[in-house]
């Protein structure tokens, strides 16, 4: 019997990792579809058929999609939730429930009732509104009465909820109730919300929230919305469901542009309070709820150490044994993020949406080097380092 040499030995590790690298992961359990609720950090282009001025179903957004599309997406690519249904084994991106060019077959495996702007509190999503008779001008929405009565807004939760019973049915007319329901039962359920609650609603003073409530009496009452939803999308059959907590919002860009760069620390703050509220709701209904598989997603500390020591994080291609080597040795340099003060898009300090455009001379040439797409979200890239993450630490124990 020939002894290992270190040099078999190093050859071994190298070809392991190389198999890490290029092989896929096998996944043995069930998961049926990835189903998205939330805002713009998860609406895969269900604003496209809103009245609103919150979409992004235009260039240069979707310019590293596949088939340079801009979908609606608020990314140059793809977002985390694509990435979890492609490490599912699914399809590689989530369609949008109210994207025409998709239908019931499509949504069987994974579907996204997101919109861009929404939030737990329904008064959130009126924050923009457009006027039924005032079809070009958009206005603050700084009353208590309904989004109905106001005119047409994003996609509040209460909707996007009434989406997924319609989805149901239409899924039971599809497959057959039995088959459905398995989709359902087995389905990961997404959810990425709050974001906008605090940032657009609360510390913008769009609405009365400031006047009705202390930050500490907001969280809680966002976190009570939290919990009646996700004893809600269980009463309606979802029994996997992964609910990520807030990133560091004080430190986007169009917040630390409007303070000399600095981050705004107490958006940061009420991130943490609400943050640890919801882990520990999330704990208690995973208690409670037979059968249920809740988790909390954090986000947060890797996202403030994304944004804090952005060299950190490289992308690295093996294309040799050598050079894997190499990078195993440390003596590899990899192609790291340069910019978290700022996005790709123009200037990177305000624009969002449609103020993102084509024509700004000033977009990166490459977003792979930034950690923020536009002035609000991340890149494919950092989508990408977010979804992996989070698919190691929360998602994958769905499987």
């Amino acid at each position: 019997m020939l002894a290992a040499t270190p040099a078999h030995l190093l050859l071994c590790v190298l070809l392991h990792l190389l198999l890490l690298l290029v092989a896929p992961v096998a996944v043995m359990a069930r998961v049926t579809a990835v189903i998205v609720f939330g805002d713009s950090t998860v609406d895969a282009g269900n604003n496209n058929a809103v009245a609103t001025v919150v979409r992004s179903n235009f260039p240069p957004y979707g310019r590293d999609f596949p088939g340079r599309r801009a979908t609606g997406r608020f990314c140059n690519g793809r977002l985390a939730t694509d990435f979890y249904s492609e490490a599912y084994g699914l399809r590689p991106f989530v369609p949008a429930y109210l994207d025409p060019d998709y239908g019931i077959r499509d949504f069987a495996s994974g579907v996204c009732f997101a919109s861009a702007g929404s939030g737990l509190d329904a008064a959130t999503a009126g924050v923009f509104v457009r006027r039924p008779l005032c079809p070009v001008s958009i206005v603050f929405n700084t009353t208590e009465s309904s989004v109905e009565e106001k005119g047409e807004s994003v996609i509040p939760l209460w909707k996007q909820l009434d989406y997924f019973r319609d989805y149901k049915r239409r899924l039971a007319a599809h497959l057959g109730a039995a088959e459905a329901a398995a989709v359902v039962s087995d389905a990961v359920y997404a959810i990425s919300v709050g974001t906008n609650d605090f940032i657009e609603n609360y510390f913008a003073l769009t609405t009365r929230r400031y006047q009705q409530f202390s930050v500490a009496e907001y969280t809680d009452y966002l976190v009570g919305l939290a919990r009646s939803l996700l004893v809600e999308l269980y009463g309606l059959g979802a029994r996997k469901v992964a609910f990520t907590g807030l990133a560091a919002a004080g430190c986007l860009p169009l917040e630390r542009a409007r303070r000399g760069m600095l981050c705004a620390e107490e958006y940061n703050a009420a991130a943490l309070g609400f943050n640890a509220a919801l882990r520990r709701v999330v704990g208690e209904l995973a208690d409670d709820l037979p059968a249920a598989q809740l988790r909390f997603a954090d986000v947060y500390d890797l996202f403030a150490d994304m944004l804090g020591y952005p060299a950190r994080y490289g992308k690295f291609h093996a294309r040799s044994l050598s050079s894997l080597a190499a990078y195993v040795r440390g003596g590899l340099t990899s192609e790291r993020f340069v910019k978290a003060e700022v996005g790709c898009c123009g200037s990177g300090t305000y624009e969002m949406g449609y103020t993102c455009s084509l024509w700004d001379a000033r977009t990166c040439r490459d977003a792979d080097r930034y950690v923020f797409w536009d002035a609000v979200h991340p890149t494919e890239r950092a989508n990408r380092i977010i979804s992996e993450y989070l698919f190691n630490t929360t998602f994958s124990h769905f499987l």
